[in-house]
This record gives C-alpha cells, structure tokens and sequence, in this order.
C-alpha cells in the first residue's frame, strides 16, 4: 500500500497531482475510467458537521462504487463535543478507518490535527478558508467540457469565498489560464490567497486578477462561474449587504460580449439572488452536469488517497 495521502488543501498537490486527479475525474465521468473496485476492504468514514447535499452525497455514492464501506457521522456524533482533542480524535479513527471525509466548515488547522497520523488519509469536504474538492470537481468539469483547462477564459462573479480560494489557487496553475474574480467592495478573495494565487499565475504562465466592480468586463470569455451569495447559517457584516452584492448578479447581459461561454455554479442557487433563472435553467448552463462531476472527482480523490 502506498504512503497514506492527505487531501487539506489544493496546495497539498503538486501539479502531477493536481492534473492526475482531474484526468482521473474526467475519466470517471466518461465512464472510461476502468478498475472496478479499487477500494474495496476499505472503510470511509463520513463525517459532515455541516449541511450538505452535493459533497456528502458525492463521497458516499463514490466510496460505495469504489468498493468501500462507509460510516456516517452527524454534527453531534463524536467526543469532540465532550472536550476531546482533535489530536486524539484522528489517532483513534485512524485505527479504524482507511479515509475520513470531514466538513467542518471551520479552521483547517482541526483536519491537519486528524492527518497528523500514518494510518488514515484526511479529507477536506469545505472549511472556512477553502473547498478544494470543490475546486477538483469545476476543474474536472472543464476538462470534459472543453477537453483541456490550458488557455481558458474563466471570469468568476461574487464572493470571494471558499470556493473563490480553492479555484484560485489551481486554475493559475495550468498555462494560458485567464482568470478573473469581480468580487463585491470588502467581501474579496482572502488577501493570502490572492497572493498565493498571483504567484503561481507567474509561475505557469497564467493570469490572475481582482477587481471589485463590474465595469470593463472582458469579452470572449469561455466560463462565467458565480456561487450563491449566503451560505446557511453566516451573516454579513454589512447590514446593506444586497445593495453592495446587486451589481455582481449574473444575467444574461454577460453573453452579450461572451455568447458562447458556458455558466457554472457550484449549488445550492438562489434563482433571482446571484444568478437569473434565465441564466441557471438556460441552454449555457451546465451547474447540474458540473454537480454531477461532485461523485466523479471524489472518486478520483478516494482512489488517490488510497492507491
């Protein structure tokens, strides 16, 4: 068996990596990927403190049709909530489990703790400060729809959340990639993100950049990404924060300059809030392809963790 492999953040893969697993993803996607069963004997625990319907389905379904077991754990299953370290947590489940999946929704710092252990690799479902199989999956997406990330115009409209973070740091990996984020004054992309993002831009060959309004929007674009602008259970610090978040709604004005761009968002949407109807139900759409992508990246994390 090879060295146990954590999944923390997209920084935690090499551009090897990183390209291998959309590959792999596409693959699965295309129901070309072969090797049935690769984990079976395997057993992965779910744990989601968090709500979820796309991520949490996407692990389980794709733990089962890899041939593993699964153990579902909800916010209010595990001795954390007694006062149990997160240390001791991952030294007891790694002497259980071949892979734990966790949502947190919280400081990444708690999954580094779980990982700090040679028996069971880590999964980061979301935290606070990143998404990266959220970001495995879009790029997977990509992949089957264009054939090749290298080159994409890639504009991204909204918060710079979690998701923002995670697309940021692997798209300015791949060569020729131009990305751009129009994020709403003060609810920008994490400033260390930014940064990591820039550099890496420079380093392969593609281009990153902010602005916070959406004026001189660039044309020809090939994706127009948006996420939905209120995560359950979060506040702004803006009680006028819909004013600030308006202009950055995603219409079909954005086509007008880009008719043959696709439209992604990684769901839940709110039709009428970050995106027109029009635009998620319409013929540019490819969200609930992309969601679907959810099972198929996952199972390429898996396989990866674990082979």
């Amino acid at each position: 068996m090879a060295p146990v492999r954590h999944l923390i953040s997209i920084d935690d893969l090499d551009d090897t990596d990183l390209r291998s697993l959309v590959a792999r993803g596409a693959a699965f996607s295309a129901r070309a990927a072969g090797r049935p069963g690769p984990l079976a004997g395997d057993v992965v625990g779910i744990y989601f403190s968090k709500t979820s319907t796309r991520t949490r389905t996407a692990f389980s379904s794709g733990a089962l049709r890899l041939g593993a077991q699964i153990i579902a754990y909800g916010p209010g299953d595990l001795q954390l909530n007694t006062g149990e370290t997160s240390e001791d947590t991952g030294r007891v489940m790694s002497r259980m489990l071949d892979v734990l999946v966790a949502r947190t929704a919280g400081d990444p710092a708690e999954m580094r703790a779980w990982a700090a252990q040679d028996r069971m690799a880590v999964v980061n479902a979301m935290s606070a400060d990143e998404h990266p199989t959220q970001a495995l999956t879009d790029l997977t997406t990509l992949q089957g729809q264009f054939g090749q990330i290298d080159g994409l115009r890639i504009l991204y409209v909204g918060e710079g959340n979690n998701t923002a973070s995670a697309l940021a740091l692997a798209l300015t990996r791949f060569p020729g990639v131009e990305f751009e984020l129009r994020t709403p004054p003060g609810y920008g992309l994490a400033p260390s993100f930014a940064a990591r993002a820039a550099e890496q831009a420079a380093r392969s060959g593609a281009r990153f950049a902010e602005r916070h309004d959406m004026a001189g929007l660039p044309a020809d674009l090939d994706v127009v990404y948006t996420t939905r602008w209120q995560t359950t259970g979060t506040a702004k610090p803006d009680a006028n924060w819909r004013e600030i978040f308006a202009p950055f709604q995603v219409t079909r004005a954005l086509w007008e300059a880009s008719p043959k761009a696709v439209f992604m968002h990684d769901l839940p949407a709110h039709r009428g809030e970050e995106v027109t109807a029009e635009v998620l139900d319409g013929p540019e759409s490819i969200a609930f392809a992309q969601a679907e992508n959810k099972m198929h990246s996952a199972m390429a994390v898996l396989e990866w963790c674990r082979t």
